[in-house]
């Protein structure tokens, strides 16, 4: 049987590991960060029915997925610039997509995981094909492996996809600025109550304000600007104070328990420009090397991209399992199911971004939120989409 070499110990290599571990087959994780606690795993998550929850069943974790849920926090409010509020939707336990934590997330399923299966401080600086479906990897401590199944599962900025593509992440002219409160009932109340117990959407177009009530009493923001990439360079995010004053002044006129969001935050923002792939990505198959989640597909934050790594994860892995004995044949059976379950899914996530910032903001996101069709292909998620998580 042949062993599987990962790059990348993210949620959807971890979960390709597991899938693959549940059908008896051995896999290797190899992870530049040095440990699991290196650096934290982002923010809340809603965990979609049809794949984020489907790859956890397949991994044997939905119990495990349960323990970890975050009661009440599919609560959704929009609000104009002014505060005044123009949705205000509470959880009603009947939604289908709870909300967890990255971190936990991560953590159960390296739980699930044999011992050494990721390799950490692993961090590729070279890959080059042997011929016959081989691949050596070296990594930057100078040390090498040989793969015969290889798997790309290393985000945006992919080591692995150039053995298969030529594309590269463009920026789409939004960028996102990160910030934190803590303790917020007590010392942010004001806020908080703006907020709600779940996420909340301020939006014009061209700019918004969007935060997540977290576990542990934490408000989590996602400043939103369309602007270019000159405009976010000319900031020094070095100094958070200037930054978060400069990135503040965007929002002159702005309800104050609003723009608190950014001059009270007590981490110093950080941007996170928003980069693509180009439309439509795919490659021509290549023996015994494939991508899963952002490496395949990098698409503007809709709240969809943990939720199909995962199942891109646990479908690479089912097809794995079912060509035990022919690795092409697997790999050409997820390509054809991934392609276009990738361009479905890019197609819905620029909707969701022009529905956010675009001239109708954020009027286009509330007809989304009320159950208006307002885009994609049919059976598309903009035909049942629910609050819109953006990272």
């Amino acid at each position: 049987m042949t062993p599987v070499t990962i790059v990348g110990a993210g949620l959807g290599g971890l979960t390709l590991a597991r899938v693959l571990h549940v059908h008896g087959i051995p896999a290797t994780i190899y992870e530049a960060e040095p440990s699991a606690e290196a650096r934290t795993q982002g923010g809340q998550l809603d965990i979609h029915q049809d794949d984020g929850q489907f790859a956890l069943a397949a991994a044997g974790l939905t119990d495990e997925f349960r323990a970890i849920i975050h009661e009440g926090a599919e609560a959704l409010r929009v609000l104009d610039q002014h505060g005044a509020v123009l949705l205000d939707a509470p959880d009603d336990s009947t939604a289908s997509r709870p909300e967890v934590l990255r971190g936990d997330l991560r953590r159960i399923l390296l739980d699930s995981l044999p011992d050494r299966t990721v390799q950490w401080g692993r961090k590729v600086a070279d890959v080059r094909p042997l011929g016959d479906g081989r691949h050596e990897l070296t990594f930057a401590d100078g040390s090498t492996v040989t793969s015969s199944l290889l798997v790309g599962a290393d985000g945006a900025w992919s080591k692995i996809r150039p053995l298969l593509s030529d594309a590269r992440p463009e920026y789409v002219g939004t960028t996102f600025i990160e910030t934190y409160l803590y303790d917020v009932d007590e010392r942010h109340a004001a806020t908080a109550k703006a907020v709600g117990d779940g996420a909340m959407y301020a939006l014009t177009p061209g700019k918004g304000i969007v935060a997540h009530r977290e576990a542990g009493n934490i408000l989590h923001t996602y400043v939103e600007l369309n602007r270019p990439a000159e405009w976010i360079a000319g900031i020094d995010f070095t100094d958070a104070a200037a930054a978060a004053a400069r990135v503040a002044a965007e929002f002159d006129g702005w309800a104050p328990e609003l723009t608190a969001l950014i001059t009270d935050g007590e981490t110093a923002p950080v941007p996170r420009m928003i980069h693509t792939l180009p439309d439509g990505h795919r490659w021509d198959r290549v023996p015994g090397v494939t991508l899963l989640g952002d490496a395949a597909h990098l698409a503007p934050p809709s709240g969809d991209g943990a939720n199909l790594a995962m199942f891109d994860g646990a479908e690479l892995a089912t097809a794995v399992a079912a060509h035990p004995d022919d690795i092409e044949a697997a790999l050409a059976a997820y390509e054809a199911a991934l392609f276009p379950r990738s361009a479905s899914a890019y197609a819905d996530a620029h909707e969701v971004l022009d529905l956010c910032l675009g001239d109708r903001a954020p009027f286009g996101l509330l007809d989304l939120f009320n159950g208006v069709r307002v885009g994609g292909a049919p059976g598309s998620r903009l035909e049942t989409a629910t609050p819109v998580r953006h990272m």
